[in-house]
């Protein structure tokens, strides 16, 4: 397999006397959907919050693109192409699709209404317009607040939003929580297009037969230490064993 475009080596958290993360590491490659699998407890929050910026490590390496790295922030890591979807999806409901697309990265008009601040609105709508359809978002309208959508079209437009500014990796967590069934299929095939486009997708989630259906690898957390890792050919008993430590996998 070729070198992860994102590898941590033994990161250590700490919070006061609670140890968080005792020596994790994981790793993301090119163009794959991996699984961060654990326990409630396990440290995949912390992990995730580690390798998104929101929080340093203790110790520990954390490398991207071979190279170690020190992602200092949300900022510093959305600079080096890491992008986050949160469960609370992180969306303005009275703003359209197109303003939440580029929400806090808004395109100004030319020349002096641009200075002024004036946006150009019929630009980022197109650029929306063409982004949705590459990914497969399917929206009844991108003219109508993004509140009047149903929940798979509100969680599409988070999932599009962080995949278009995202160059290397885009972590979701639980990105289908809450939704039915066929929102949560529609979510899913965004997650795959998402990966068919080179970027590397993390999904952190319990649901283990959504787990199975769309992850190519999959890495197990337990205790602040990931303990197992599989392939897509993994059973559900062997991932529920190695979460709870029923099983046990050496980790190379």
């Amino acid at each position: 397999m070729t070198e992860p475009i994102l590898e941590a080596r033994d990161l250590v958290k700490r919070y006061g006397s609670v140890e968080a993360l005792r020596g994790a590491s994981f790793s993301a490659h090119a163009g794959e959907v991996v699984a961060l699998i654990g326990d409630n407890g396990a440290g995949k929050s912390t992990l995730v919050k580690c390798l998104s910026g929101v929080e340093r490590p203790d110790s520990g390496e954390i490398l991207l693109d071979g190279k170690v790295v020190t992602l200092g922030s949300p900022t510093a890591a959305r600079a080096h192409g890491i992008e986050t979807v949160y469960q609370d999806l992180a969306v303005a409901p009275d703003l359209d699709p197109a303003a939440n697309l580029f929400l806090g990265r808004e395109l100004r008009r030319s020349g002096l209404l641009g200075r002024l601040g004036m946006l150009d609105k019929v630009a980022m709508r197109r650029r929306a317009v063409e982004e949705f359809a590459r990914l497969g978002v399917q929206l009844q309208s991108v003219e109508v607040p993004i509140g009047a959508l149903s929940g798979g079209q509100r969680q599409s437009v988070a999932v599009a939003r962080s995949v278009v500014w995202a160059s290397k990796v885009v972590f979701m967590d639980e990105p289908t929580a809450a939704l039915g069934v066929v929102q949560r299929e529609r979510v899913l095939d965004v997650i795959k297009r998402v990966r068919d486009t080179g970027v590397s997708v993390v999904l952190i989630s319990h649901n283990m037969p959504e787990v199975l259906a769309v992850a190519d690898r999959i890495e197990v957390l337990r205790l602040g230490r990931r303990v197992a890792r599989f392939t897509a050919t993994a059973t559900l008993e062997e991932l529920v064993g190695a979460m709870t430590g029923a099983l046990s996998q050496e980790d190379v």
